[in-house]
């Protein structure tokens, strides 16, 4: 049974953030006050009153307009100003300190951002937590990994009669994009690294998650110049679109699926000049073959199945369990998930919260009709029962290939088990997947493992050996084959997506190098330059 809390049972810390109207957003270093229509946040906790059972009012922000996404975005166009911006133009160390700088007011904002972070995604208090300070070492770990990018390139290099530095350089104006699942750290992931090489950015947060980049907005307007961060805000069609088609993105940062990706893309006038970093859908299969560790593997397989609801790109959403343990597999895996605990985000110990997106509890019910009109059951107690906005975690068993399940992303708590007898049927599926992000091998024998691996890895960008599948650590690449991701992510890949090898070069005669000695020692240069970051 699902119970939902009144509004007196809320913990006192999370009372006082409700009606938070946000009219204003970020556009050439002011705050501008939004005077049109704004779109009203509702947390997916739900308040049980006299009334019946609502969804917690929380605030609204700004449905923007075209017109002033423009303003925005010409902002930004004169930041960068064809390279010559004042953004652009700062020394590597300059706009490290800008970034510490932001970084160090971030922090100031942790209790706000979390609070915020687990009423209107549903995250919980643990997880909240998690993703703010992680997205903190992100920025840290950005700056060291651009040290290091930077002190490599301080050299110069002669080849062939030609004396050269090659350095990165910025590519111009970036539109990003993050996800309402990780609506702090992803976007981040992109918009950091894009801040830091000399872009200048303008950024729209997830439909769901956007009250809580709102006591960022303070420390970007303080740490940067004016125009190098801009922030909209409405429907994509109002906002993005005339952005996109204005042709004056360079770089285009996007994590969703990949209908709206390529809608993007289409609406830029030049798209062969678009530079694009994409994060798109996964269908990560989780692969249990006979000699596997059942236990590890149940382990490992609800943690990647269920956290934050399975609404993880990253996360397991379909299971192959070899038919000879797939019994007892089902029966340790259903009692693992039975054990997951239901409730609000603040509760110690929950695992399973309320679902932020509306019909998304519809949408999950709606998978499991599929399944079992297909010879599927739900196997665990109490799995499809849903009330509102929560859904409690459905594990369906027997899947085959007529079910949705079996083909779809779900991104929601219910994971499809199928059974498999031939170690090359789950292999077929991934090759006629249209997804190739990861998948996770369950197993103790070396050379079936080794058979195994060889096949995959040119259908997946990560293969996770007894393991969930999973993001981290942030210095491992990220990306995806097919329709999972265009671009790599890491903290030092995304340093490189979000830039250009760019080099000067002279004859190896003593007139040129006379004259970039002379620039080189009187520090006439920001690009031409051997200073030495430590």
């Amino acid at each position: 049974m699902i119970i939902f809390p009144k509004i007196n049972e809320l913990p006192v810390e999370l009372r006082g953030l409700g009606h938070r109207r946000q009219d204003r957003y970020l556009c050439n270093g002011e705050f501008k006050q939004w005077m049109g229509p704004f779109q009203e946040v509702r947390s997916p906790v739900c308040i049980s009153r006299a009334g019946g059972v609502e969804q917690l009012l929380l605030g609204s922000y700004p449905l923007m307009s075209g017109e002033a996404a423009l303003e925005c975005l010409e902002a930004a166009v004169m930041a960068y100003n064809h390279g010559c911006g004042v953004w652009p133009t700062m020394s590597v160390e300059e706009r490290i300190a800008c970034v510490q700088d932001f970084a160090a007011l971030m922090v100031k904002q942790r209790d706000e951002v979390v609070r915020l972070l687990m009423l209107e995604i549903g995250k919980s208090a643990e997880d909240s937590a998690a993703e703010f300070d992680r997205t903190v070492k992100y920025i840290k770990d950005t700056i060291d990994a651009l040290k290091e990018l930077d002190r490599i390139s301080s050299r110069f290099v002669i080849e062939s009669g030609i004396i050269a530095q090659i350095r990165r350089a910025p590519l111009g104006v970036a539109l990003c994009m993050g996800p309402f699942n990780y609506p702090l750290n992803e976007t981040f992931t992109t918009l950091i690294p894009a801040l830091i090489m000399g872009n200048t950015v303008v950024f729209k947060p997830a439909k769901f998650g956007v009250l809580l980049l709102e006591p960022l907005l303070e420390p970007f307007q303080k740490a940067f110049p004016a125009g190098v961060v801009n922030t909209i805000y409405g429907e994509g069609r109002e906002v993005v679109s005339p952005i996109m088609s204005s042709g004056k993105i360079d770089c285009l940062a996007f994590i969703g699926s990949s209908r709206v990706a390529d809608s993007l893309k289409h609406q830029h006038p030049a798209p062969h000049r678009l530079r694009c970093v994409l994060g798109l859908g996964a269908k990560n299969p989780a692969i249990v073959l006979p000699d596997a560790d059942l236990e590890v593997a149940v382990r490992e397989c609800v943690l990647g199945a269920f956290s934050f609801n399975g609404q993880r790109c990253t996360a397991i959403k379909i299971i192959f369990v070899h038919r000879s343990v797939a019994n007892r597999f089902v029966e340790d895996f259903c009692h693992s998930v039975e054990n997951l605990k239901l409730g609000m985000p603040w509760e110690v110990g929950v695992k399973i919260t309320p679902l932020p997106e509306p019909g998304k509890c519809e949408e999950m019910q709606a998978y499991v009709r599929d399944a079992e009109r297909h010879g599927a059951r739900v196997v665990n107690q109490g799995g499809g029962v849903w009330d509102k906005t929560m859904f409690s975690p459905a594990v369906l068993y027997p899947v085959n290939d007529c079910m949705r399940i079996y083909h779809e992303e779900q991104f929601g708590p219910v994971t499809a088990i199928a059974p498999f007898d031939e170690v090359s049927e789950p292999i077929d599926y991934m090759i006629k997947s249209q997804f190739g992000q990861q998948a996770a091998v369950f197993g103790r024998n070396p050379e079936k493992i080794a058979k195994f691996i060889d096949p995959i890895v040119n259908q997946v960008c990560r293969v996770n050996i007894n393991s969930q599948c999973q993001r981290g650590p942030d210095t491992f690449p990220f990306t995806g084959r097919k329709d999972s991701a265009e671009g790599t992510l890491s903290v030092s890949d995304a340093l490189r997506v979000f830039s250009i090898r760019t080099l000067v070069a002279a004859r190896d005669a003593e007139t040129n190098k006379a004259l970039i000695n002379d620039i080189v020692r009187n520090r006439r240069s920001k690009f031409l330059s051997n200073d030495f970051i430590l």
